[in-house]
C-alpha cells in the first residue's frame, strides 16, 4: 500500500513565522528552518524574541487566523486524496495548526505542542519525537507502507532520504544546491506528476 508524507509550511500554507514577522513588523521572526538546519537552536531563538517582545500564544494565533492556504494546494489534495492516504508531518505545533487544517479538509497531522502559562505566554514546546519526520516515515515502511515524502527545508531532508521516494517541493537555492541529489519540483502539476509515478510503481 502506497502512503503520502508531506510537509505543511511552504508546501500546503505560508511559513507561520513569516506571516508573523510581517504582521508585528519584526523581521527576525523570518527566520525559519529553510534557513536554520538546527531546529531546537531556532526554537529558542523565537522563544527568546517572544520574550523580548513580550508577545505570547494568542499573538501567534490571531496572525494564523489570517492565513489561508497556498493557491492551488486545496485542489491538489482533494486530487491526491482521491488516489492514496496522506500524512502530514510537520515540525510546527498542533496550538497553530488547526486553524489551518479545518481550511485543508482536516487531513491527518503529526506534529508537536507547545507550552504556555497562564497567561499565555511561551514557555517551552514538547517534540513528539527528535526526528520525528524521519522516525514517522521509518515506523510506517516497517508495516509495510510505501512512502512518497516531499517538503521544503532542512528538516525534511532526513524524511525524504527515508522515504521510497521524494522531492524536494519549491525548495529555497542554498537547499537544492547542496542537495542537489534530491529532485525539486516548482508546481502542484509537477509534484503530483511525481507522486503519480510512484503509485503507478515506477522508478522515478
Amino acid at each position: 500500500m502506497h502512503l503520502v508524507c508531506l510537509d505543511l509550511e511552504g508546501v500546503l500554507v505560508p511559513e507561520i513565522w513569516i506571516t508573523f514577522s510581517k504582521i508585528t513588523g519584526i523581521p527576525e521572526f523570518e527566520r525559519t528552518t529553510r534557513d536554520e538546519p538546527d531546529y531546537n537552536k531556532l526554537m529558542h531563538y523565537r522563544m527568546d524574541l517572544l520574550k523580548k517582545h513580550n508577545l505570547n500564544l494568542y499573538d501567534i494565533q490571531n496572525a494564523i487566523k489570517t492565513m489561508e492556504p497556498l493557491p492551488g494546494s486545496e485542489n491538489f489534495l482533494l486530487g491526491l486524496r482521491k488516489k492514496t492516504q496522506l500524512i502530514i508531518l510537520s515540525d510546527t505545533f498542533e496550538e497553530f495548526a488547526m486553524p489551518l487544517m479545518e481550511k485543508l479538509m482536516f487531513p491527518v497531522l503529526f506534529c508537536n505542542n507547545i507550552k504556555t502559562d497562564n497567561e499565555g505566554f511561551v514557555t517551552g514546546y514538547e517534540l513528539r519525537q527528535e526526528n520525528g519526520k524521519k522516525a514517522a516515515v521509518a515506523a510506517l515502511k516497517s508495516i509495510n507502507f510505501k512512502v512518497f515524502a516531499a517538503g521544503d527545508s532542512y528538516n525534511d531532508l532526513e524524511m525524504i532520504r527515508e522515504a521510497d521516494d521524494g522531492c524536494l517541493f519549491r525548495a529555497p537555492i542554498a537547499i537544492r544546491e547542496s542537495h542537489s541529489h534530491i529532485d525539486c519540483v516548482e508546481s502542484f502539476d509537477e509534484l503530483e506528476n511525481k507522486i503519480d509515478f510512484f503509485l503507478a510503481g515506477d522508478s522515478l
